[in-house]
């Protein structure tokens, strides 16, 4: 046999072995999974994990159920269908097998040689898409890159819209606890007991779990931390986006409420008025009366049941019943939108007048603009508050407050490069900094991005790495990120290229502006 020949055989036999090597089975409390590697082979990934059964026929509208056993070790290579969505934003585009009520699965990133006992720290990311839109299988939450920086990284899908969040009082009924709703919340507290039963296997500290995700996902994080059903399994929360407190859509409302508002929706649009009936309709039956009606108008959402939350989360907070454990958060500059063009002073005041009354003045001390350019990104500014930011404020300061442990604020304010799913001049905006940190700044098509990007994405991604492994930030190599208190006159941490930099919040008035007062009833947004 010729060298050369005999040379690339013996390489290509070599590759296999390593590939058989290090791909091996992870057992699983419901069987082995065989997971696949990275291209490069540092990385494997361990895709499409059932976590829960179906939640399908009389299963519909439960709490997730324990998966069943499989005894052969199963395929984890192709992420599992994504849950049934009501409308899907632009920018969202998934690589699974497609949409279905059977989706409950979960993604497992591990280093190639993570071995069980090696204790790595744990991520678990819960997606955004304000509860009924998000999967896994977006390119930019790829989890990757995360373990290549020496962590393991979970994500899994949960119920979503009226499939996740239906309160109907049959389902009280029939519930131990006199529950409904929350199931898409109760999917993520399995998922994350799933973590904490498995994650020695594949190399994980199933005692040093960092829960995180963006806008409803965010949101979701502060409710697990106030949950008797996750807060026990977790070591530190990142927010990225987003808080269910009380000045925004995803807020809780009473058990009564949403009962009687689901109720009404199934006997008049749905047209069904047993439990029976309604979970023998068809997927396609029932989203298609949904996406029927005005949009947001329906909105299937977070329920104070009782069971996974037994009190609306500000008052949990209060209370300081929520986790003790290190809190990461803050929001992106314009998440309610760029500075519009042709704003004037003149409007921006009379818009204020329209909105707020007798607190006009108030509110431009609070926002205030002597320009039209500042008028312009003063009125930005308080739709990003009014949007979001104001309620991840709120659960940083009950954090504080109740919470016995340190708290670190970020505000993001990289400039978008553009690419297919964003123009050029759309700002800082809502969901921008996902690329950031997951390093999958690829994941947007066409993006100019430059070195800076690329900067401070991994800046971005060894904060929260670090947080992960210890409950602080900071580390060798990047700017100093003090923890949020008043002696330092509450610093946050201003993620951009070419300095991030800590500095004392200049913004602290609007927030309390916006948690004493509310608009005049019936006043317009803008």
């Amino acid at each position: 046999m010729p060298a050369k020949r005999c040379a690339a055989l013996s390489f290509l036999l070599a590759v296999a072995t390593l590939h058989a090597q290090t791909n091996q089975p992870v057992q699983t409390d419901k069987g082995a999974v065989i997971g696949k590697l990275s291209d490069d082979g540092q990385v494997r990934a361990f895709l499409g994990v059932p976590y829960a059964a179906p939640p399908v026929g009389p299963l519909r509208w439960q709490p997730p159920q324990p998966a069943a056993a499989w005894s052969a070790p199963r395929l984890a290579q192709s992420y599992g269908s994504h849950c049934v969505q009501v409308n899907q934003f632009a920018d969202m585009h998934f690589h699974d097998a497609g949409e279905s009520e059977d989706c409950l699965t979960l993604n497992v990133w591990v280093p190639r040689d993570a071995a069980p006992g090696a204790k790595l720290p744990v991520m678990v990311w819960i997606y955004g898409g304000g509860f009924y839109a998000g999967s896994t299988s977006e390119a930019r939450q790829d989890g990757e890159s995360f373990a290549r920086k020496g962590v393991i990284l979970v994500s899994m899908n949960y119920r979503l819209n009226i499939f996740g969040f239906f309160a109907h009082p049959a389902l009280a009924a029939e519930s131990p606890q006199h529950a409904a709703g929350n199931y898409g919340l109760m999917d993520q507290a399995a998922a994350l007991q799933w973590v904490r039963r498995n994650i020695a296997q594949f190399g994980g500290d199933p005692g040093n779990i960092t829960l995180f995700g963006e806008s409803a996902g965010s949101a979701s994080v502060s409710l697990q931390m106030a949950s008797p059903l996750a807060k026990d399994t977790l070591a530190h929360a990142i927010g990225e986006s987003g808080g269910a407190f009380s000045r925004t859509g995803l807020s809780a409302m009473p058990l009564a409420t949403a009962e009687a508002k689901d109720e009404k929706f199934a006997q008049q649009v749905l047209g069904k008025t047993s439990l029976a009936d309604l979970r023998a309709m068809s997927v396609a039956d029932i989203k298609k009366a949904v996406e029927a009606q005005a949009a947001p108008a329906v909105r299937f959402g977070i329920v104070v049941d009782g069971l996974f939350l037994p009190e609306p989360a500000a008052q949990i907070f209060a209370e300081g019943k929520q986790a003790h454990i290190p809190l990461m958060a803050g929001w992106v500059r314009d998440e309610g939108g760029a500075p519009r063009p042709g704003m004037t002073l003149a409007s921006y005041r009379e818009q204020a007048q329209k909105t707020w009354g007798p607190n006009a003045d108030a509110f431009l001390s609070a926002y205030s603009a002597t320009t039209d350019t500042e008028a312009a990104r003063a009125q930005a500014d308080y739709m990003a508050d009014a949007f979001i930011a104001a309620s991840t404020w709120e659960w940083i300061e009950a954090q504080v407050k109740t919470g016995g442990a340190p708290v670190y604020r970020f505000h993001f304010e990289q400039p978008s490069p553009g690419g297919r799913y964003h123009p050029v001049n759309t700002g800082v905006f809502h969901s921008s900094e996902i690329e950031y940190v997951f390093g999958n700044l690829s994941a947007r098509p066409s993006a100019p991005f430059t070195e800076a990007d690329y900067k401070l994405s991994d800046t971005m991604q060894n904060y929260w790495v670090n947080f992960a492994k210890t409950g602080n930030p900071n580390g060798t190599g990047l700017p100093t990120w003090p923890a949020y208190n008043q002696a330092d006159r509450w610093p946050v941490m201003h993620l951009i290229e070419p300095s991030p930099t800590a500095e004392p919040d200049t913004t602290r008035a609007r927030y309390e502006f916006l948690r004493a007062n509310k608009p005049v009833p019936g006043a317009a947004a803008r």
